[in-house]
């Protein structure tokens, strides 16, 4: 199946106005998602429904932001009208929401971003009108926000405007918006504070059994106050929660000022010490010492068998003011391990021989062996004896040990 020159791969879902598909462009070989609606379908809503979902194209076309996601093309053909867009793989922000309140870190860095993209729109005459979680994709291993759906976003100083028509999400609009009256970026504003109120809670901030419940709320009441729901909300994020679901457009702070805040509460909130947790009974507290303990002790009792090698090394390998034996019998069994690493005994009775204590060479021999000793058995601790590094010093403890032998009878012919 095509679409103009997109080659559909598979249906995405069905968007506000018709089925979202993701496809390929041929021309560039890159993945896209494609939003159609039949025109008929679309003459059949109203006179000014083509132009409309045209102007999400031009309109959203306008602006290239991080948050906001991008669009490539808009056209007709074959009785459908598409708007080639970036595809987004992801989840919706409604997919997340579902899952109850969200971490207030995340939930302030999620409004943070919408707030940043539709400061910029704002910027560039261009109001979203249907800020909800369900146009809001979460993509990317950070989380990074992408605003979607400017279908029934207009140009401010566009003649084609939609006062006069109730327009988006019934539980998200703003009062202004819900009256049928003239809306500016404000109106975006009062959104955002829903979805925020929304994240922080778990609840919807205007909620009812009916369409006109839900719209009388909006207009008429102010929803519960977030910290009677959650407690650990700061007084900071509670006042401009209530700022930007004022009644009063003039009352709400724009968009930029509001991306300030979000910074400025998210710096607060990253220095402020973690709350000690809520006590819990007794037998939760002696399962959790258990769990320790028994993770914990094993490796107590690892590092402490380590360390105590490593000390028998240092101070029984070579003990002080004690005759210097060959280095086959000052080697204890338990750390040279293989006997092929170990060269044949001295014959010569000499090497036997301990050398005057202020030979400086001899001394500097037996301080390196016992450095590669050290070395060795730390490395025995999380190595087999077939591992390279064991290999290495293995080789250079014969070497030593050799070098001693022939100093020794060296030493004894003079």
């Amino acid at each position: 199946m095509k679409i103009g020159r997109y080659e559909i791969l598979d249906e995405i879902g069905q968007g506000a106005m018709g089925t979202v598909y993701r496809a390929r462009d041929p021309l560039i070989e890159r993945t896209v998602a494609i939003k159609t609606v039949p025109i008929a379908q679309l003459q059949q809503e109203g006179a000014d429904a083509e132009s409309r979902f045209l102007r999400e194209a031009q309109s959203a076309g306008r602006l290239s932001h991080p948050n906001i996601v991008t669009i490539y093309d808009v056209g007709e053909a074959d009785g459908l009208a598409y708007i080639a867009m970036e595809y987004l793989p992801g989840r919706t922000l409604r997919d997340l929401m579902d899952k109850g309140p969200m971490p207030l870190d995340l939930a302030l860095d999620t409004a943070m971003q919408m707030a940043e993209a539709m400061a910029f729109a704002h910027e560039h005459g261009v109001i979203h009108r249907d800020i909800k979680p369900a146009n809001v994709v979460v993509t990317g291993k950070r989380g990074q926000i992408k605003l979607t759906d400017f279908g029934i976003a207009h140009l401010v100083n566009s003649d084609h405007t939609q006062a006069g028509q109730m327009l988006g999400s019934p539980r998200y609009m703003s009062p202004e918006q819900a009256m049928g009256r003239e809306v500016d970026g404000r109106s975006d504003i009062f959104s955002l504070g829903a979805v925020l109120y929304e994240m922080l809670t778990g609840r919807y901030a205007f909620d009812g059994d009916s369409l006109p419940t839900i719209v009388y709320r909006v207009i008429n009441e102010a929803p519960e106050p977030a910290t009677t729901l959650r407690p650990r909300i700061s007084v900071g994020l509670a006042s401009l929660l209530a700022h930007m679901l004022n009644k009063k457009p003039e009352a709400r702070p724009d968009a930029r000022t509001l991306v300030s805040a979000f910074h400025a509460l998210a710096l607060t909130l990253a220095s402020t010490p973690a709350t000690l947790p809520i006590p819990v009974p007794s037998t939760n507290r002696v399962s959790r010492l258990l769990r320790v303990l028994a993770f914990g002790v094993p490796i107590g009792v690892f590092l402490l068998i380590g360390l105590g090698i490593i000390v028998i090394e240092h101070f029984l390998a070579t003990p002080p003011h004690a005759p210097q034996l060959p280095l086959q019998q000052a080697v204890p069994p338990a750390v040279d391990d293989t006997a092929a690493a170990q060269p044949p005994p001295a014959s010569d009775e000499a090497a036997n021989t301990p050398p005057p204590k202020s030979d400086a060479y001899l001394t500097g021999l037996d301080k390196k062996l016992v450095e590669l000793r050290i070395k060795r058995t730390v490395l025995l601790l999380k190595y087999t004896n077939q591992h390279p590094d064991v290999v290495q010093v293995n080789r250079q403890l014969e070497q030593l040990r050799a070098e001693r032998d022939r100093y020794l009878k060296r030493q004894q012919k003079n």
